[in-house]
């Protein structure tokens, strides 16, 4: 059963303040949608997860030595209509903010890319994760949480992929086909940074993520539809990001495809203190 909307929002022991939608420069976007998963179910309950488990996260960040939530942090309502997910975003850009979006399948990150594009003529999309989704169409559907990135690519947009360890030949096919950056696999950057400069240096000025959350390691990220072993750790991940917003203007994110499992909270606390990280 969904959590009820009360639960989702993303929060921490933030001052009342700072969570309403005039003062935010963040906006947390909850999309508890799941159509297409094709192996383990439950990514719809992954935003209530996240915002249930951001109540844990200590809101100094000790790199920064700031408690950065003083920025706004707020939270809209949920959508579970793609089209409308578009619009939501839209209307987040229009009023100057940062949109977070939580999933939900990695289907919705389409609609957030598309309104970025109508105010970004520069976007790119840094991916993260275990799988290219890069088909045409699996099982008969275009909106598919495996061909998410085959829609980007097809509005044009510049594409980075890191921590892929798992397509297939049609995919890979695209990625020649299409002229796309070719892919960071897990097992070329593993244990390494050597890579990092070089994928920034491929992005535009603009820059959104989308950050499927199998792109790390299935020792620490069990509780997602099709986890892989070989991925990428917390050090890493977060060392990127540093060196991402250094380099780049990052303008909006996505965090998808977490399906909680209970009585293991680990994973939902992983990915909202990520989020914070951010």
């Amino acid at each position: 059963m969904r959590r009820d909307i009360r639960a989702m929002i993303y929060k921490g022991d933030i001052p009342e303040k700072f969570l309403k939608y005039d003062n935010a420069h963040f906006v947390i976007v909850p999309v508890p949608y799941e159509k297409t998963t094709s192996y383990g179910r439950g990514t719809c309950k992954g935003p209530g997860a996240i915002c249930a488990a951001s109540e844990q996260v200590e809101l100094f960040d000790e790199e920064l030595q700031k408690e950065v939530y003083q920025k706004g942090i707020a939270t809209v309502k949920e959508v579970t209509d793609l089209d409308e997910l578009q619009k939501v975003t839209e209307k987040i850009l229009e009023d100057k903010k940062f949109p977070i979006v939580l999933g939900g399948e990695h289907t919705i990150s389409a609609p957030p890319v598309r309104a970025f594009k109508k105010f970004y003529n520069d976007i790119s999309v840094v991916h993260f994760d275990a799988h290219a989704d890069l088909r045409d169409e699996y099982n008969g559907s275009k909106l598919s949480h495996a061909c998410v990135m085959r829609r980007v690519v097809e509005e044009k947009v510049p594409l980075v992929q890191i921590g892929i360890r798992n397509h297939s030949l049609e995919e890979a096919e695209v990625i020649k086909k299409e002229g796309l950056n070719r892919p960071f696999y897990s097992h070329l950057i593993h244990g390494s940074d050597y890579w990092m400069e070089e994928a920034v240096a491929l992005l535009s000025k603009n820059v959104y993520i989308s950050f499927d959350v199998d792109a790390f390691d299935a020792s620490i990220m069990p509780s997602t539809g099709t986890p892989e072993p070989g991925g990428m750790n917390w050090f890493q991940v977060v060392k990127f990001f540093r060196l991402l917003c250094k380099s780049r203007n990052v303008v909006g994110a996505d965090f998808v495809e977490l399906a909680p499992v209970k009585g293991n909270s680990g994973p939902d606390f992983t990915v909202a203190k990520l989020i914070y990280k951010l």
